[in-house]
């Protein structure tokens, strides 16, 4: 990373691609633990799972009914019913093996019990009598409210096949089988199938503690009467949210005020929970942005000095010792929005830090093009990135009849335009909302963006772009 010193002078402008490759060379994947399946949901499987047992572990039904010989209904009919005695019943959990169907005989057999010795089909009980002795029955008498149910006789209406209805042993799986490999994203069937192999646990990336806190003192809570020059804040909650899209384990923390000590002091109480800390606000050339202020004069030290604090002892450091174990580079992008970012490792355990600016657009986008394929990469996934598609570029909804002027764009800057994307066999887009980085409420009905490389000036209707999908 280049010194801070050399981004105050205006020395060089990053692009976004070196920006972001920067960002993704420091940031690691995090180190493998073991935890609960629930708790591994989201995350990321690092070892190959093989099945111990088979799936199913045993023949069972498939149907509640009756375990018979195929052989003994292939002449049923309604008219002329083939006449089995019931033997007694196998009900789900049992061992199977208590009864023993032979010829003329049937069990009566309920979902998933095991198939019992003799028997090699099932028989649905709507395709009998229920051992009533009248028409098809619609279901099966409980056993404590009719226990002759498991005796008797019962009228089979209709024939089966040998393995009708039976769901046969390692069917699903056999044991040896790779249940899970390496690098799948743990979702509900996988936990289903873990969980169904036995495993209470999986090895895995965990999910990244992501701390969100935004900066200035003319923010205020949602909920909160606002005073006179105060706005909502808005960024910690988009950030928040976005960050749990991205499959962070999130903390969102109160709007810290313009102060550079208060600053300093709320990201060192946040240390502890944070793998990753992202801030918005306070990174451009105001006399107010805090975050540059907090922390450009640590970036500004000699090497040096930097290893000596490093090397100090942890017990006792002060908040300002702590966050001067840092080394954090604000720049200057040829983006719009999002021209003033920052980015570096903060604290004893070098954790990265992202400084975002804080107009809510620049925020987002910022967050959509650098955040997220970090945590994504701190999670150890091979797929960072939002996709990507081309698109024709249609006007405005609402435009009228006379076609509105080209989009354009600074020359050599990349622009990202909010948009609302149609797929299909032609995709289309259409822009939403102004440029300006301050217009959340466009944000809101967009479901993609629209880029401008830094060569095109003007894009013309009609006209094929690039375009991020965000949903």
């Amino acid at each position: 990373m280049s010194s801070t010193t050399e981004q105050a002078t205006g020395a060089r402008t990053w692009s976004v691609a070196e920006h972001l490759d920067d960002i993704l060379t420091a940031v690691q994947p995090l180190e493998p633990i073991e935890l609960n399946l629930l708790d591994a949901q989201g995350c990321v499987l690092v070892e190959q799972v093989t099945v111990p047992v088979a799936l199913p572990p045993f023949d069972n039904s498939s149907m509640d009914g009756y375990a018979v010989r195929a052989g003994d209904t292939e002449r049923a009919s309604e008219a002329s019913p083939a006449v089995l005695t019931v033997i007694g019943d196998v009900a789900a959990g049992s061992s199977g093996t208590e009864l023993t169907v032979g010829p003329g005989r049937a069990a009566r057999i309920m979902t998933g019990a095991p198939l019992p010795p003799g028997a090699d089909a099932v028989v649905p009980v709507e395709w009998t009598d229920g051992g009533t002795g009248a028409g098809p029955a619609r279901t099966m008498a409980p056993h404590s409210a009719s226990p002759q149910g498991s005796g008797g006789q019962v009228r089979v209406h209709r024939p089966v096949t040998p393995h009708a209805h039976v769901r046969a042993r390692g069917g699903d799986v056999c044991a040896g089988d790779v249940a899970l490999e390496a690098g799948t994203v743990l979702g509900p069937p996988q936990i289903a199938l873990l969980s169904a192999i036995g495993r209470p646990a999986a090895r895995v990336r965990p999910r990244p503690r992501v701390v969100v806190l935004s900066t200035g003192s003319e923010l205020a809570q949602p909920g909160e009467e606002l005073a006179a020059g105060q706005i909502y804040d808005s960024n910690s909650f988009a950030l928040a949210a976005a960050a749990k899209d991205a499959g962070a384990i999130v903390y969102r923390v109160g709007a810290v005020t313009d102060d550079a000590e208060t600053l300093r002091a709320t990201i060192e109480d946040q240390l502890i929970r944070a793998d990753l800390l992202v801030t918005t606000g306070g990174v451009s050339v105001g006399a107010y942005d805090v975050v540059k202020e907090a922390l450009t004069s640590v970036a500004e030290e000699e090497p040096g000095e930097r290893e000596g604090e490093a090397a100090e002892g942890e017990e006792g450091e002060d908040a300002e010792q702590a966050v001067h174990r840092a080394h954090v580079d604000f720049r200057t992008l040829a983006m719009q929005p999002g021209k003033p970012q920052g980015f570096g490792t903060i604290g004893p355990d070098r954790t990265p830090i992202l400084t975002l600016p804080g107009n809510p657009v620049s925020s987002y986008v910022s967050f959509e093009l650098f955040v997220r394929p970090a945590i994504r990469a701190m999670m150890g996934l091979a797929d960072l990135h939002r996709p990507v598609v081309r698109a024709t570029l249609l006007p405005p909804h609402g435009a009228g009849d006379e076609e509105p002027a080209p989009l354009t764009s600074p020359e050599g800057k990349r622009q990202f335009l909010r948009g609302t994307y149609t797929g299909g066999e032609r995709p289309e887009v259409r822009p939403v909302g102004g440029s300006g980085s301050h217009l959340i409420g466009a944000l809101a009905h967009a479901d993609a963006l629209i880029v401008l490389p830094e060569t095109v000036t003007k894009a013309a209707w009609g006209g094929e772009v690039e375009v991020v999908l965000l949903g």
